[in-house]
């Protein structure tokens, strides 16, 4: 994925929300922090749960499955035992749609 591939409509990434989406068979997730876009990995590497059934405060991503904790802006876990980082994404917002390419 080199290029900016379509993932959602923005409309879809309310502002405070987790939204996970396929984008050339990865599973992307989509915070929107203040109106600011994120991307990153959607599935937790610990338990394999969808982080878009978590919760967001500021960048911090729990995962709904154990607990772990991800920075979007990293891709880096907080957890009791080492976790594999997710796979972050840049994220653009063009006529009202998401594009991502992954770094």
């Amino acid at each position: 994925m080199s290029d900016f591939v379509r993932a959602a409509s923005a409309s879809q990434a309310k502002p405070g929300s987790l939204l996970t989406v396929e984008v050339e068979g990865e599973s992307v997730l989509i915070a929107n922090i203040d109106g600011a876009f994120y991307a990153m990995g959607a599935i937790c590497t610990h338990k394999e749960w969808d982080l878009s059934e978590g919760s967001v405060d500021g960048f911090r991503i729990t995962c709904a499955g154990h607990g772990a904790v991800w920075d979007v802006r990293s891709g880096k876990a907080e957890f009791d035992e080492p976790l594999d980082d997710e796979p972050l994404y840049d994220v653009k917002e063009e006529g009202g749609q998401l594009y991502v390419r992954k770094r």
